[in-house]
């Protein structure tokens, strides 16, 4: 049975299981965030570029859920990227979250072209940690080759690199080459929303035959088996939805366990498409976009 929690890299503890809120509006996000937290979810993944770490912050101080229980996570959108700017964009996410001290802090995006940028931010990433301010750091998004560059030229090694994993797509190059360095993947769709409306065919993991056959097996849903692979795999998976039924359902995913056989017929499901944006492709003039202040 997969554990409920993954230890990170430098021995931080965190939810396996998170609750995400990207494209959920900022009028949308408390109440979304406050039924993931009645639920029993304690790990929220936002970011700057949601718009909505706000609604986020205020749920978490409403829930009536003691703030050290939670696992707040979110990430520095590329227009913040360099040094002083990156400490700045820190301050800007922590007083929209109104906390003092992050859980999780990533960077974006790669931003391939501008890496030196990219390395300043992250060794930004390293001061916060230093000083207590974040309490683990990692990447979204970045390839091996970015990794590779980000691991010869910084001292911390990512916890995290979240990246688009889901059974029509499943970057094992990008899994392996986290593992080999002791990084934790985490999907991002990780059942596969963004199929439903970038699949090809008409085709979406969610009508997916061998997904819907498990899924009889066990009396689950196809958005529940899936988490179920992710979390057997080894991974952290962040699910989002605004709908209470929905929230509850993602999480009620511990009461049964895939085989290997089930597992392997899932993984064979992967037609190497991606869905989200081709990372090398990202760059200032094309996705950035000014990060308000708090």
């Amino acid at each position: 049975m997969s554990t409920r929690t993954l230890t990170l890299n430098n021995g931080v503890i965190m939810p396996a299981l998170g609750f995400g809120v990207f494209q959920t509006p900022p009028d949308e996000t408390r109440d979304a965030v406050a039924t993931a937290l009645a639920t029993g979810y304690r790990l929220i993944d936002t970011a700057a570029a949601y718009a909505n770490e706000r609604g986020v912050g205020d749920a978490i101080r409403e829930s009536g859920v003691a703030r050290d229980d939670v696992f707040i996570e979110t990430k520095i959108w590329i227009s913040d990227y360099g040094y002083d700017r990156t400490l700045h964009a820190f301050d800007k996410s922590a007083r929209k979250l109104g906390v003092d001290r992050i859980d999780l802090l990533l960077l974006h995006q790669a931003l391939p072209g501008e890496f030196d940028r990219t390395l300043d931010a992250y060794r930004a990433l390293e001061r916060l940690y230093k000083d207590g301010r974040v309490r683990a750091i990692g990447i979204s998004n970045f390839m091996p080759i970015h990794l590779n560059a980000l691991l010869a030229e910084t001292d911390v090694v990512s916890a995290v690199n979240q990246v688009e994993v889901h059974p029509f797509f499943t970057q094992p190059v990008v899994q392996s080459a986290n593992a080999e360095h002791g990084i934790l993947t985490q999907a991002w769709s990780p059942i596969g929303g963004i199929t439903s409306y970038r699949g090809e065919g008409g085709m979406s993991t969610f009508t997916d035959p061998s997904i819907l056959e498990i899924a009889g097996r066990y009396g689950k849903s196809a958005a529940q088996v899936m988490l179920r692979w992710h979390l057997q795999e080894g991974r952290s998976a962040i699910p989002k939805s605004v709908k209470a039924g929905r929230i509850a359902e993602n999480f009620d995913v511990f009461d049964f366990e895939l085989t290997g056989d089930e597992l392997r017929r899932i993984d064979a499901l992967d037609r190497g498409v991606r869905g989200g944006p081709e990372p090398e492709m990202i760059t200032l003039e094309a996705f950035g976009r000014d990060i308000p202040e708090a």
